[in-house]
């Protein structure tokens, strides 16, 4: 099974743009080639801040644009949007006592998306009620193979603008829920960062997927919040997009970002005695 992987689109940041703004070029571009590519996805997350501003034009325009998607879409909320016009895009989005948190089973995996928003906040919020929902949901998987998706990494990168601190209320309430589920969760997948990231979350791996809207600056100097340094914050590099492969017992995690390339090497006759040599060497070894 193939999960893409699409965050931080932020349609709205710059509406009268003309003839059509940059980040809604940029989703066209990344959704075109996720839809255009050789693996076509059995499911699409969105994994947080679909808009810039939460507002229902914006989340009216992705919701159009996503129409062309032949497989489910999950979304998740971001701090940049707003639950009730998710909702209103995407009225097939489950609801649990207010929060966007839901379980998704398919080819023996559980696809377990998370809420982290809190209105007026910029970084991830986690508290004791989706907590217990959470670990609930561990629990009653039974050590079934999960994936978790959310949209705040809860770890902290060095870029410091982005991060929360180490020791946040929130961090530790997601650490709580799933202790003791180590085994049965196979990674931890977010966005928010705007960069690509490879960690672990208490020995778990956990990935962030890069941005679709322009990337935060590679910068790993302490900030100072008094004083500015003219550092690079954003940047035009291109937008991207994550694909989890299920085998059935690993999932493995590829990145691509979508810009123009040519294609140096196709499969051609005078190739085909180099994968015949690769094939049998895997043969050998075996």
């Amino acid at each position: 099974m193939l999960i893409a992987q699409m965050t931080d689109i932020h349609i709205g940041f710059d509406p009268d743009a003309k003839p059509e703004e940059l980040n809604r070029i940029r989703f066209r571009a990344t959704l075109q080639r996720v839809l255009s590519s050789p693996n076509k996805p059995d499911l699409l997350v969105l994994s947080g801040d679909l808009t810039d501003h939460g507002d229902a034009e914006s989340f009216s325009k992705i919701a159009d644009l996503l129409r062309v998607v032949p497989c489910p879409i999950l979304p998740l909320v971001g701090n940049h949007d707003t639950r009730e016009e998710l909702k209103r895009a995407f009225p097939d989005t489950p609801e649990d006592n207010g929060f966007l948190h839901y379980v998704v089973e398919r080819d023996g995996l559980r696809i377990i998306c998370l809420d982290s928003f809190e209105p007026g906040r910029h970084g991830g919020a986690f508290c004791k009620a989706r907590r217990d929902w959470l670990k609930a949901r561990l629990a009653e998987g039974n050590g079934m193979p999960c994936l978790i998706f959310m949209h705040h990494p809860p770890v902290v990168s060095g870029i410091d603008w982005m991060d929360p601190a180490a020791d946040e209320d929130w961090i530790a309430n997601f650490a709580d829920a799933i202790a003791g589920h180590e085994q049965s969760i196979r990674s931890i997948h977010c966005g928010h960062l705007h960069r690509r990231l490879h960690t672990s979350f208490h020995g778990i791996p956990l990935g962030v997927t890069p941005s679709v809207a322009p990337l935060v600056a590679l910068d790993l100097r302490p900030i100072d919040e008094t004083r500015a340094d003219n550092r690079a914050l954003i940047t035009t590099e291109p937008p991207s997009y994550a694909l989890h492969w299920w085998d059935g017992e690993n999932v493995l995690t590829h990145y691509e970002s979508c810009d123009d390339w040519e294609v140096l090497a196709h499969y051609g006759e005078h190739l085909k005695p180099m994968i015949r040599e690769m094939f049998a060497e895997r043969s050998l070894d075996s």
